[in-house]
């Protein structure tokens, strides 16, 4: 997989996966997703995440709504967690190939691009 800046991966589409394609290996993983600001790479090397801290239970629900109109549109899912009734976390993951492919890298750029209004520190 070639390396690509956020606005290049956002202007791709998903691609059909149903397996019997490599993953991409932890060094592209970890190549590409610092080039994803605020995205990890999480410990097993085979899934990406993001966390925000939003305004409220509101916002959070509503920013879920607005992923999920995206990940429709790829016809990828990510795996969506609301704790603490505003803190929101995304997970990324092909789930046909066991690990990351560039569908997770894609779809992370465009979730980027959706706005949320997150909580205000107290001053």
């Amino acid at each position: 997989m070639q390396t690509l800046t956020e606005p290049e991966l956002a202007q791709k589409k998903c691609k059909p996966c149903e397996g019997g394609v490599e993953s991409v290996s932890t060094a592209q993983a970890k190549e590409q997703v610092a080039r994803l600001p605020g995205w990890g790479l999480l410990g097993d090397g085979k899934s990406i995440r993001k966390e925000w801290v939003v305004k409220d239970f509101s916002t959070a629900v509503n920013f879920f709504q607005r992923v999920a109109e995206v990940a429709n549109k790829e016809d990828h899912h990510p795996d969506l967690h609301l704790t603490g009734y505003r803190k929101v976390a995304i997970e990324l993951s092909t789930h046909a190939i066991g690990g990351l492919s560039e569908n997770d890298f894609i779809l992370a750029a465009k979730i980027d691009q959706l706005p949320v209004e997150l909580k205000q520190a107290k001053k």
